[in-house]
Parts: C-alpha cells; sequence; structure tokens
C-alpha cells in the first residue's frame, strides 16, 4: 500500500507561508487574523478549532474562537465583517440549526470568507483545494481517468464537484443510498460523507486511488469513511488515517487568509 501522506507536504507549505507572514507583518504592517465562530460543543470540532490555532501560532497569524449560543453567530459574524483587523472569517460547521448554515455562510463578508463556502465565493474551497494539492503532490493526474466523489456535501464533495468539472475532469457524484460497488469501475475514489466503514474492500479495484476525507466521531475518536479491510490492502494508493486531507485542508485555509492580506497590501500600495 503506497500512502498519500498530507502532513508532509503541508510541512513544504507552513515554510512558504510564515515566510510570507513575515513579509506583511514587516513591510506592509498587517497582522494577519483568523476568526472562528462555532455555536456548538463538539469535541471533533473542538479538535479541528485548536488544530487551526496551532498552525496559525507556527506561521504568526492570530486566531481567535468565538463560541456563541444557539442563534447567536449571525450578529458576532456582522460585527466581525466590520473588523478592520480580521481579514478572514469562518463559521465552523456543523452549527446548531443546519437550516441556517445557508444564511449565515451567506452573511460572511465576500472578502473574508476563506473558507470560499459562499454560492459566488472568490476564494477556493478549502479542503477541495487540499485534494488536489495531495493528487498533484504525489503525481496522481486526473486526465483519462474516471474519477468518483462519494457525498455532495457542502464542504467536500459539492465545491470538489464544481471544481473538477470546471477543469474537465470525468467525474460522477455518489451518493450515501446509491449503488456504491459501481465504485469498482472508478480509478480514483473521494469519499466525504461521514459514514464510517462506508467503502468497502469490494468496491475498491486494484491500484485504485483512494481519498478518504470523510469524518465522524466514534468512541470518541476521529474516524474515516474507508473500512479497515480497505487499508489492509497492498495494491491501493490511499491516505492514511491521520495525516492525509486534513493538514492540507488547514494550509490551504491559512493560504486563503494570507491572500486575503495581500490583497490589502496591494490595495494600500496602489
Amino acid at each position: 500500500m503506497r500512502e498519500l501522506n498530507g502532513s508532509e507536504l503541508a510541512g513544504f507549505i507552513k515554510e512558504r507561508q510564515a515566510k510570507q507572514v513575515r513579509a506583511l507583518r514587516q513591510a506592509w504592517h498587517i497582522n494577519p487574523r483568523l476568526a472562528i465562530v462555532t455555536d456548538v460543543e463538539n469535541p471533533v470540532i473542538e479538535t479541528y478549532m485548536r488544530l487551526k490555532q496551532r498552525y496559525g501560532a507556527d506561521i504568526l497569524i492570530d486566531v481567535e474562537i468565538h463560541r456563541v449560543p444557539a442563534g447567536g453567530a449571525l450578529e458576532v459574524i456582522q460585527e466581525l465583517n466590520n473588523r478592520d483587523d480580521v481579514q478572514g472569517i469562518i463559521l465552523q460547521l456543523p452549527i446548531s440549526n443546519s437550516d441556517q448554515t445557508e444564511e449565515l455562510l451567506e452573511s460572511i463578508r465576500e472578502d473574508k470568507d476563506v473558507d470560499g463556502l459562499r454560492k459566488k465565493a472568490i476564494f477556493q474551497a478549502a479542503t477541495p483545494t487540499a485534494i488536489n494539492w495531495l493528487l498533484a503532490g504525489y503525481g496522481v493526474d486526473l486526465k483519462g481517468k474516471k474519477v468518483a466523489i462519494v457525498g455532495r456535501g457542502r464542504l467536500v464533495g459539492a465545491p470538489l464537484e464544481k471544481m473538477w468539472l470546471k477543469s474537465g475532469v470525468d467525474v460522477t457524484v455518489f451518493e450515501k443510498g446509491d449503488d456504491l460497488s459501481q465504485l469498482i469501475n472508478y480509478d480514483i475514489i473521494v469519499s466525504a460523507t461521514g459514514v464510517p466503514g462506508l467503502i468497502k474492500s469490494q468496491m475498491i479495484k486494484t491500484k485504485a486511488v483512494v481519498i478518504d476525507a470523510g469524518t465522524a466521531s466514534e468512541n470518541g475518536k476521529i474516524v474515516g469513511d474507508v473500512s479497515e479491510e480497505v487499508r489492509q490492502r497492498n495494491d491501493v494508493i490511499i491516505t492514511p488515517k491521520k495525516g492525509g486531507v486534513g493538514p492540507l485542508t488547514v494550509s490551504a485555509l491559512f493560504d486563503n487568509v494570507i491572500t486575503a492580506c495581500l490583497k490589502i497590501a496591494n490595495q494600500s500600495k496602489n
């Protein structure tokens, strides 16, 4: 089995980002700041937010976490929209009332939507960007390949499908209730459903590339969509249990924060 190690690639990206942030601070006196808004208490979400704080500290980007009561996110987002010292805002999903997701995401100012989840987003969505970086970093070419996405969620499946279709990739999207035995016909499979163990060995052909972008909590641990039997095979290329898409998703998010700051610097210069 060959692993697609996102942590390794993220290390190189982090070095480049640290240099960019130093330049922003020294040459332009811009202190990059990311604000995270959450209205739920969930150990998995807490883990993700801590990872972002730690990554930000490593490259000198300040990360604020705003924990608000259920239904209180809109007011905080509006306040953050008006703060000149905040260049990036993300709504940590899921939220307490999923019916409000669309409204809240659209309320984030376009130039601060560093998760790229608004309908008309300036920035590329972080996880799809991470998946593209991972494939490119390991020389996996999508051209001429049959590509499948399992799950059409807001964070991964939907924006990734849009991104790949725009690039001319031959991509098919499967939902959780579809006949997933058909995955055996695909060369590259990205799964992002949050259903532990959904992707079984009999669904995966020899030499397939499998990207596990699913996240769920099981017995207090974060687990993916791909079953352990797939990981036991030595004839597939796959992301590891830890250190696959996740680290690069964080890198992509902070890349967007840096880009937002660079746009401000260019506006000041002009």
